[in-house]
């Protein structure tokens, strides 16, 4: 495939990931955004397993634990993903958590270019931070957790891609999440939601949506361009996601930016253009 194939595939990624994150936003009413996040992925865990069938054997032994860590670690980016756009903008909450990826990015880096480049996003997140910190400090410091967690789901992603089960692994990892939280998740669910506020034929839609949407199809994306490109350029390469979550927040959701924040997604996107293919 061709030298821009990686970011054409994180761009389609990133327009599905953010279209289910809007739709996630219409939930929080209703459910704690942490709810939302394990709909999400016991959505995807259903949508991939019927996809991809893997064996009894890919959900035990070495493969089926490191599959089962990395479900975890994408379940928990999520719930505190969602809990961070809960209370700030789209774009502000994708942008500051990128942080995670220019962590992931440094480590791999070998030239001036790369670490210039770095440099430029790690300057963008900051300078997004300092416009929305006041008011809105819970929704930076849970993008910041959610950072955290991306990098662990980038190291971890990366050496499942790389093994002969990366068909089924994220299949298996979302089913493992999804299992292993839903003793938590039944005893925080909220009685009557379903069929009170939520009507259960629209529940059911919007539970496949999420899953659809926001994990099956982004995180399947996620590692063919894993493969294609490896751990360090994956990362930067995600850079691309803040200017794709501004567009869909402002169309799907009307949330306009400061200019602060607009200068902050214009560094980030500027770090990918530097970026040594």
């Amino acid at each position: 495939m061709g030298r821009w194939a990686p970011a054409g595939l994180m761009a389609l990624s990133g327009a599905s990931l953010y279209a289910g994150a809007a739709l996630a936003v219409g939930l929080f009413d209703a459910l704690a955004p942490a709810l939302v996040a394990w709909l999400r992925i016991s959505a995807a865990a259903l949508l991939l397993l019927a996809l991809r069938r893997p064996a009894p054997r890919d959900f035990v032994g070495r493969a089926g634990a490191h599959a089962a860590v990395f479900g975890l670690m994408t379940m928990g980016m999520n719930m505190a993903f969602y809990l961070a756009i809960a209370s700030i903008p789209l774009g502000t909450a994708v942008a500051v958590e990128f942080l995670g990826p220019v962590a992931i990015a440094a480590l791999g880096s070998r030239s001036a270019r790369d670490w210039a480049a770095l440099a430029l996003a790690a300057a963008g997140v900051l300078v997004i931070s300092g416009a929305t910190w006041s008011g809105h400090g819970s929704g930076i410091l849970w993008a910041l957790a959610a950072g955290a967690l991306w990098a662990g789901y980038i190291v971890t992603g990366s050496r499942i891609a790389s093994g002969g089960a990366s068909r089924s692994a994220t299949a298996v990892g979302f089913a493992w999440a999804a299992l292993l939280a839903a003793p938590a998740v039944l005893a925080l669910w909220p009685r009557g939601v379903v069929g009170a506020e939520i009507a259960p034929a629209q529940f059911a839609l919007l539970w496949l949506g999420l899953g659809l949407l926001s994990a099956a199809i982004p995180y399947s994306l996620d590692q063919v361009v894993m493969r294609m490109a490896g751990a360090s350029r994956f990362a930067l390469l995600q850079a691309i996601l803040p200017l794709v979550a501004t567009v869909i927040g402002a169309v799907a959701l009307g949330q306009m930016l400061s200019a602060a924040e607009a200068a902050g997604i214009a560094l980030i996107v500027a770090a990918v253009a530097l970026r040594r293919p």
